[in-house]
């Protein structure tokens, strides 16, 4: 899984006024909750967290967010609110995260190969392109890479197929097809 790093510091103001002056001096409002500990509120610096957000854009990642430079938590982005008219930030919200606890992620599935079943005149069909799994953060891969280069006509793998690796486990129920080669009728 991805790991980046980020910094933030507490903010003691709170308010629509207070809220707006922080956007206005380039820093953008944050709260940080979860793991039975008391709700933060922090502030980022909002040009480095844009680049750190366009990093993990779509992906599964774990964020080392450094608290006034002395405290580091694990966290994971749970929301972030933009303007609907000048898509600035308004606001962003942290997940933590136990790093030692098991924990369901939707992870991408990507195919690898061209299917023979395609070549001989088949249509290759998609029926999911993401996976649900469980297992550790920072065991958990980016993506699920399936190769198919064997797939004749008529052929299909389901998620009951795709083996994972270390201690990670499918929540997905395994009967559900991910791609299958069908003839074409014609």
């Amino acid at each position: 899984m991805l790991q980046v790093d980020m910094s933030a510091s507490k903010r003691d103001s709170f308010g629509k006024c207070a809220m707006r002056r922080l956007r206005v001096s380039g820093n953008t409002p944050a709260i940080l909750y979860g793991n039975n500990k008391d709700v933060m509120a922090l502030q980022l610096e909002t040009n480095s967290f844009l680049k750190t957000l366009f990093q993990i854009s779509r992906k599964n990642a774990v964020v080392n967010l450094a608290i006034n430079g002395d405290e580091t938590r694990h966290v994971m982005m749970r929301d972030i609110q933009t303007d609907p008219v000048t898509d600035s930030l308004i606001h962003a919200d942290f997940l933590e995260i136990d790093l030692g606890a098991p924990k369901r992620f939707t992870v991408p599935v990507e195919f690898t190969g061209v299917a023979k079943g395609v070549d001989l005149g088949g249509e290759l069909v998609v029926h999911s392109s993401s996976v649900v799994i469980e297992g550790l953060p920072l065991e958990v891969p980016d993506a699920i890479t399936i190769e198919i280069s064997d797939l004749g006509i008529g052929d299909s793998i389901a998620f009951s197929d795709v083996e994972l690796t270390g201690g990670l486990s499918m929540v997905t129920d395994g009967a559900t097809l991910c791609i299958e080669v069908i003839a074409l009728v014609a």
